[in-house]
């Protein structure tokens, strides 16, 4: 799948959001990348880059505090080719970029991983 179709699976995950959620959404980007970073794979002491789908790099809304402003956007990183690598099909793909995108969304709201695995996001 090219790039361009990818982001709009990506695009449409958003679309399909609760508006309550994405109400409260400021001050994010989400960007599409083919891997990880090697930075990204140091910090997390991981080797193979296919094996992480998505990072939410950024402070949790929850952690903001009165201090907080002046800042980059937060960022959503969606990895195209590790998500490839676990699908078949392009509905495969689809249903696996909506669980990324609502896991790391997730995270910005200050959800931690046992959370999500609890909810099975």
């Amino acid at each position: 799948m090219d790039k361009i179709a990818f982001e709009k699976l990506v695009n449409t995950s958003l679309e399909d959001l609760p508006k309550k959620f994405l109400r409260k959404m400021e001050n994010i980007i989400i960007v599409v990348e083919d891997v990880p970073s090697r930075d990204v794979l140091l910090k997390f002491g991981m080797k193979n880059p296919l094996h992480l789908l998505g990072l939410y790099h950024g402070v949790p809304l929850g952690k903001r505090g009165s201090r907080y402003g002046n800042v980059l956007p937060d960022k959503i990183s969606i990895y195209k080719k590790p998500i490839e690598a676990i699908c078949r099909t392009e509905e495969e793909i689809l249903l696996k970029v909506r669980e990324v995108v609502m896991h790391e969304i997730g995270h910005y709201f200050g959800m931690s991983e046992k959370e999500l695995r609890d909810l099975k996001i």
